[in-house]
Order: structure tokens, then sequence, then C-alpha cells
């Protein structure tokens, strides 16, 4: 079952800066307060997506480590 506030982003197969970019447009695209999760397996997205957030003024709600990728959470805040 998916929830509706949460968009979820496979970026597993994408390399820098295409996770970033991904998440920015499902960003714009998404309401206040919804989640936007990617799945990334670059090593860069772990470190640049929670400086992108906060210098954009949204929240980072964290990264999960998965087998072979990370899980990224973004809620966003305007």
């Amino acid at each position: 079952m998916s929830d509706e506030s949460e968009i979820r982003i496979d970026a597993r197969g994408s390399f820098c800066p295409g996770p970033m970019m991904e998440l920015i447009r499902a960003i714009k695209g998404a309401k206040v307060g919804q989640v936007v999760v990617v799945l990334s397996k670059d090593s860069g997205s772990k470190k640049d997506i929670p400086m992108w957030a906060q210098k954009a003024g949204h929240e980072f709600l964290g990264a999960a480590e998965r087998d072979d990728y990370a899980e990224i959470s973004v809620r966003k805040s305007h």
C-alpha cells in the first residue's frame, strides 16, 4: 500500500548530479508536507542531498542504508 504523502524516486541507475536533479524536480511538483524518497547508489547523494535540503529550506529526514543503495528522505517545507 502506497502512502499518498510520499513520492518515491528510483535513481539507482543515475549518478551525480542525476539523483539530486530528480529530487529537485519532484520537490517542485510536490505539495507542502509531502515526503520525497530518493533511492540512490551514488555515494555523493548521501552528502549532497542533506546539504541541498538545508540550503533550499526543506527538511532532511534521514538516509537509510539498504543492500547496495541509500534511501534518502526529504519533506517539502514550503
